[in-house]
């Protein structure tokens, strides 16, 4: 892994998450062959991590099962962390989510991780039409992790009666959870999870989250330190012009750009989501959030409107 560093500072790991856009007039079988080759790409430049999202019946967003894309591109890489960001466990029953991503780590040791999250994912309707209630299923949502958690450590009982997820692999996926809020990150430290931060799709301060996290933070048999990571958009182009330009392609959705001087008078402002820039510049905006947030590893999403232009926003952001 190629880790960023930044005049002395403290170094940065980078990953990657990707949404499996449908770009442009690309078929569904073209944004996942897409999604293939980001995988390959990144994993060449450096980065840490691939993980896919998991949506369902969105028009321009191509992956509803993320299991099964990283089966397919586990296979085409060798190193690289494959995971998910999130799997949406209200939908579904803890021991098929566990089966499926000891599965994965048994086909590909070491290199598993298991994201959840808990919302929705798609419509009203299409909620109802996969899981039923699902504001009821995110009610139970502390028991399903409860669950989760002791599935993936062999300690899960059935009416009393032990139930075990198989495979079991000789290296566990590790549980990560993906949030926006409080709520989320008083999960992921009750039952000692990794902690994923939207800031790309939050207006809640992050580090004030990531501060909750940490402090409430108890240990577990696979995590015994609290551990975070930020999710950020980015648009990394040769130039600030041209990658100011890139961003005014993108489809605004409310979403607003963030500049990358760290000393900018709205730099501290969580609600401006879109970094934009150089290499040099983004690396430093970074490098000021890892220090408010206390962190060192980022999952870049980069939501430009052309694979190609995709593909060199990730390249250039790892150029020294």
């Amino acid at each position: 892994m190629i880790w960023i560093s930044n005049g002395g500072k403290s170094q940065l790991k980078l990953s990657v998450l990707d949404l499996v856009p449908r770009l442009g007039e690309s078929s569904f079988e073209e944004a996942l062959q897409q999604a293939v080759i980001l995988a390959q790409k990144v994993e060449a430049w450096g980065y840490g991590r691939y993980w896919a999202a998991e949506h369902h019946d969105l028009e321009h967003l191509s992956c509803a099962s993320p299991e099964i894309l990283l089966a397919h591109i586990g296979a085409r890489t060798t190193r690289i962390r494959l995971g998910s960001g999130a799997v949406l466990l209200p939908h579904y029953s803890p021991l098929k989510v566990a089966e499926n991503f000891r599965m994965l780590a048994a086909l590909y040791p070491g290199r598993i991780d298991l994201g959840i999250g808990r919302a929705p994912g798609g419509s009203a309707h299409t909620s109802l039409a996969l899981s039923g209630n699902f504001l009821g299923h995110v009610a139970d949502l502390p028991q399903r992790i409860r669950a989760l958690t002791e599935l993936l450590e062999d300690r899960y009982r059935y009416e009393d009666v032990p139930v075990a997820a198989k495979p079991v692999p000789a290296t566990p996926p590790v549980m990560w959870m993906l949030g926006t809020n409080t709520k989320s990150a008083g999960y992921a430290a009750e039952f000692g999870t990794g902690y994923v931060f939207g800031q790309f799709m939050s207006d809640t301060d992050g580090a004030e989250v990531l501060q909750a996290y940490r402090e409430a933070f108890l240990p577990s048999a696979h995590l015994q330190e609290p551990c975070a990571m930020v999710a950020v958009s980015v648009v990394c182009a040769e130039t600030e012009e041209q990658a100011k330009k890139l961003a005014t392609q993108i489809p605004r959705r409310g979403q607003r750009t963030m500049p990358t001087d760290p000393s900018g008078s709205d730099s501290s402002d969580p609600s401006q989501r879109l970094i934009i820039g150089t290499s040099a510049s983004i690396r430093n905006r970074l490098q000021h959030m890892a220090e408010q947030y206390r962190c060192d590893e980022f999952l870049i999403v980069t939501p430009v409107s052309d694979y190609n232009a995709r593909l060199e926003s990730y390249r250039l952001l790892m150029e020294q």
